[in-house]
């Protein structure tokens, strides 16, 4: 196939634009959950809002974000030049209510030419609880305040009614306000890269190479579905809930051009925060559906195109209006991945064991020194094996693609000591190809009436090994208090920690693929 020189030179510039935008966001940030862990993602779309490229940055960010700019876009109509707009609403493509996106224009010579999209998880956006994943939320206004699509900047100025409302309703507000600049910073310098790009290659052959882009990955998609079996199959996976198990249902059509999702036979949505907003399921579909395509298919709107989707209303992966979805994002999203992989290996044949299947969620928020904090982290466990190769220990996999805090930064930062930061060995299932370890996180806060909220799974059940492979250990949850007594926690945990307390989190191993026997 002959390549096209001048349109694959514009792909890499402009996932270059969107990496760059992400280094400029991890410099820039305040808090140790984007500098550090670089939970943000960022994006550029074209002058109709589809999506042209991405950072390699977090998959549940990235594979709901075009529907976040579509929703903006249809509350606010196209943006002004000098515009920034800024939405949190799962009923305009959010995810869940940490999860800020911000969205400008790009004009070269007065004509729109692209969107930029800037997605970061601030660590607290107000709420019942402190940095705003409570696990007992049963509303979405439990978890925060929610942002419907509005502007928030215009000529390089806040709007500065929009920016108090937000900081108004945190804990830290000096550091929300240091994100959201951040944020703003990383928009303010793809806006000047997209720009040049349409300087050089010229407005009209950017949206025409733009363009072809999108159709080349579309052959693309479409050539690598011609090698898949076609067929329909079907999968189920539980997720664990504090109560007990909901279920996660799919059923898979592969036709050699495309493929077509239908979550008919998920459980209703919860009383709890396990929902996943649409964009959420979305995202799965669209992270899994690359994995198992390989050959370098990017990520854009031509990929999307093979795709399709169908979700019960008011179901888990589809939750009426005013839901609570803050676990839905990351642990819901996790469990996706798992079902999703479950029913398309029955088209592909390198589909890799279940990962550890969670996040591990941990927020831990109190006083110190007469001011609030607010601490959130994901932590890594095992990756599943494949058929070429086991899988990594200690690894945030699948929808999640941050790092863990360091302990000097967070012993520095917060009132807490890092008591363990260790592999698991062992946990990982037993296979041709072993599975991945888990890891230990012991963290002993150094203050009284600190609040500790989990949102975990994979604690009831094991990752699953695949083609005959082991499943991986189960994750554990626990408290060990400063008088030497051990407390138990289920997945899903809300706890109140005391000075000397230690907050244990053991995440999962991952599945192993093949039987031992077959070595």
């Amino acid at each position: 196939m002959r390549v096209d020189a001048r349109r694959e030179t514009l792909r890499h510039e402009l996932a270059a634009t969107a990496e760059e935008m992400g280094e400029v966001l991890t410099r820039a940030a305040f808090s140790p959950n984007i500098k550090e862990r670089r939970d943000h993602s960022c994006a550029i779309f074209d002058a109709q809002a589809r999506l042209l490229a991405q950072a390699e940055h977090i998959p549940v960010h990235l594979g709901s974000m075009p529907l976040a700019v579509e929703g903006i876009l249809d509350e606010l109509g196209p943006l002004a030049e000098g515009e920034v707009a800024v939405s949190n609403d799962p009923r305009a493509g959010g995810t869940h209510l940490p999860d800020l996106t911000m969205v400008a224009p790009v004009f070269h010579a007065s004509k729109r030419v692209g969107y930029l999209a800037a997605r970061a998880h601030h660590a607290d956006v107000g709420g019942s609880s402190a940095a705003s994943m409570p696990a007992s939320a049963s509303t979405l206004q439990a978890e925060g305040l929610v942002v419907p699509p509005v502007i928030a900047a215009r000529e390089g100025d806040w709007v500065e009614d929009v920016r108090e409302l937000v900081l108004a309703n945190t804990r830290t507000s000096r550091e929300r306000a240091g994100d959201l600049a951040a944020q703003r910073g990383a928009l303010a310098v793809g806006c000047r890269r997209l720009a040049a790009l349409a300087d050089r290659h010229g407005p009209e052959q950017l949206a025409a190479r733009g363009a072809a882009i999108l159709d080349h990955t579309e052959d693309r998609a479409k050539a690598q579905l011609q090698e898949a079996e076609e067929g329909t199959w079907e999968a189920k996976t539980p997720v664990e809930t504090a109560q007990g198990q909901a279920q996660l249902a799919v059923e898979i059509t592969v036709d050699g051009a495309s493929v077509h999702v239908d979550y008919a036979g998920t459980d209703p949505a919860l009383a709890g925060n396990l929902n996943a907003p649409f964009p959420v399921a979305l995202a799965g579909v669209v992270y899994a559906s690359r994995v198992v395509l390989g050959g370098d298919v990017p990520s854009n709107a031509g990929f999307r195109r093979v795709l399709s989707v169908e979700a019960p209303a008011g179901s888990i992966v589809d939750p009426p209006p005013g839901a609570a979805v803050a676990g839905g994002n990351v642990e819901t999203s996790q469990r996706n991945v798992d079902v999703l992989f479950d029913a398309l290996a029955g088209a592909f044949d390198q589909v890799p064991a279940h990962s550890q299947g969670t996040m591990n969620n941990v927020t831990l928020g109190g006083r110190a020194d007469g001011r609030p904090f607010a601490y959130y982290e994901t932590l890594g466990g095992g990756e599943g094996a494949t058929p070429r190769r086991g899988g990594a220990s200690g690894l945030h996999t699948h929808m999640t693609n941050t790092r863990n805090t360091p302990a000097e930064t967070l012993e520095h930062r917060l009132p807490f000591r890092v008591r363990a930061q260790r592999l698991r060995p062992g946990t990982g299932g037993e296979g041709r190809n072993r599975g991945g370890d888990g890891i230990e996180r012991a963290i002993e806060v150094l203050v009284d009436g600190v609040e500790v909220n989990l949102l975990t799974n994979r604690r009831r059940t094991r990752p699953e090994g695949r083609a005959g492979g082991q499943p991986g250990a189960a994750g554990r949850n626990a408290i060990r208090r400063a008088g030497g007594d051990v407390e138990e926690l289920g997945p899903i945990a809300q706890a109140e920690l005391a000075t000397g307390d230690v907050l244990v989190v053991e995440t999962p191993g991952g599945g192993g693929y093949g039987s031992a026997e077959d070595d």
